[in-house]
């Protein structure tokens, strides 16, 4: 019997042969380790490029997942997160018999703990890359050397706040996000007018690339007193083999 990271109990055959993954940070971890296990993923599962051609069957976005279309999959678990995806979803699929696996991040030690949780429970080998993420990740604070707000929205403009994965990885590459610092119990992505957002007083706009696709034409002009860098929204949001290269950012 294993526990997730809600505390709900789940009896599973292992090794776990066939996983539906409706979060797109645990598709790319997953397929990492058991490639022929993944079964199902949604709409924004993006990593490895290759998952159609895998034979992987879409199931619609995480908010709107299909869950006939999960049901017909006859997944062993489907695996969730407590942030990207609805309780409502959930419910209905353990309703219907179909076991659902559930994490909650808001740390990266709580990405690499829940990742090797989850693992553990599907009965596979832990990979390399979970042993150095934690090796990279999972250490003192650094001292902070740069101060930055994150946007992952704009019209209107909605940013990261606090207790979220981004401003604790954020922190740990010696980057303290100014909007968590002023903020501390507000939203975990509070929505700000735009002079509130240029006006925070951070080193740098960190503009990434997902969930809103800021480019170099579309979200550098709007901020005339702060700097703006295009970044990866996936080094920033996601939680995987991703953490490894993310840990290169700051150099």
């Amino acid at each position: 019997m294993s526990v997730d990271d809600l505390g709900t109990r789940l009896d599973l055959d292992r090794p776990v042969g066939r996983v539906v993954s409706l979060v797109p940070s645990l598709t790319e971890a997953l397929v990492s380790i058991e490639p022929g296990a993944v079964v199902g993923a949604t709409a924004w599962c993006t990593h490895p490029a290759d998952l159609d051609e895998r034979g992987v069957t879409r199931v619609r976005g995480t908010k709107n997942p299909d869950l006939a279309a999960i049901r017909a999959l006859t997944p062993d678990v489907v695996v969730a997160n407590k942030e990207e995806n609805r309780e409502l979803d959930v419910r209905r699929l353990r309703e219907s018999g179909v076991r659902v696996w559930v994490t909650e991040i808001e740390t990266v030690p709580d990405a690499v703990a829940s990742m090797e949780r989850l693992v553990d429970a599907l009965g596979w080998t832990r990979p390399p890359w979970l042993a150095e993420a934690r090796r990279l990740w999972c250490g003192p604070l650094t001292p902070v050397t740069r101060r930055v707000v994150v946007p992952v929205w704009r019209d209107p403009w909605m940013v990261v706040g606090s207790r979220t994965f981004t401003t604790d990885l954020l922190r740990r590459l010696g980057w303290a996000n100014v909007v968590a610092e002023q903020r501390p119990d507000g939203d975990r992505y509070p929505t700000l007018a735009l002079g509130e957002v240029d006006g925070a007083g951070a080193d740098v706009v960190l503009l990434p690339d997902e969930p809103y696709v800021f480019t170099a034409t579309d979200g550098p002009e709007a901020f005339t007193r702060t700097p703006t860098e295009l970044v990866s929204g996936r080094l920033l949001t996601w939680y995987g083999p991703s953490l490894v290269e993310a840990a290169r950012l700051a150099r």
